[in-house]
């Protein structure tokens, strides 16, 4: 598979990221207002975290049905199991999605040694079916590493999903009558029960957008914690 086109629209690129991270600032403060503070004693008992802010206790989704990338259904349960990073976004998009992918690449290669059976997963979920279908959405995701997972969905099944999770998106227009997406950058962590259990947020430019050591050694912690 041909490498993700990446560059050509400067002014394109910074108005996507402006609005996905509107957008992500957005979903940040639904999930705050939505689920609140750590109980004490949860956190008290959790490891500590650098790049993954926790959500306790961890809040039950409402159900899904995604489609993955070989056609069969994607619920919750098959989510369980393993600690889980959720990352919206779609195969068009010009830097965030392939930045933020790359990233997370690079975590999974650092905790490639936890075996299989627990090992934390990636599920990208494309936020636009009437380009990307499950099949193009899993080639773009296993293009940046292999164990990627990915689906999509139909509306209204697809933003209820996004919904759930406290994230945003939306169709916006280009000149010509092209359009793009604007979703939310924000990361949704889910724990081996398929449950929100925390969020990673991008940093604000000058920095790496994420944060990929913190993520794995993050994830590395969540795993050899679970029960």
């Amino acid at each position: 598979m041909n490498a993700p086109k990446q560059s050509g629209f400067a002014s394109r690129s910074i108005l996507l990221v402006l609005c996905a991270a509107l957008a992500a600032g957005l979903g940040l403060m639904a999930a705050q207002r939505y689920f609140g503070k750590p109980a004490a004693a949860d956190a008290a008992a959790a490891p500590k975290l650098y790049a993954v802010t926790r959500i306790a206790p961890a809040r039950e989704l409402p159900a899904f049905e995604l489609q993955s990338s070989d056609g069969t259904a994607l619920t919750a349960k098959h989510l369980q199991g393993h600690w889980t990073v959720v990352f919206l976004g779609f195969t068009h998009c010009p830097d965030v999605c392939p930045t933020t992918l790359s990233e997370l690449a690079k975590a999974q290669n650092a905790w490639k040694d936890i075996p299989a059976p627990k090992r934390p997963r990636i599920l990208f979920v494309s936020v636009d079916p009437d380009r990307d279908t499950p099949k193009l959405t899993g080639e773009y995701a296993r293009y940046f590493h292999p164990e990627t997972l990915a689906a999509t969905a139909d509306e209204p099944a697809l933003s209820a999903f996004a919904r759930g999770l406290g994230l945003v998106y939306m169709k916006s227009p280009l000149p010509g009558g092209d359009y793009t997406m604007d979703h939310s950058a924000t990361l949704v962590v889910l724990d081996p029960q398929g449950r929100q259990a925390g969020l990673i947020r991008p940093n604000p430019p000058p920095k790496q957008p994420l944060d990929a050591r913190g993520i794995a050694d993050d994830l590395r912690k969540l795993t050899e914690a679970a029960p």
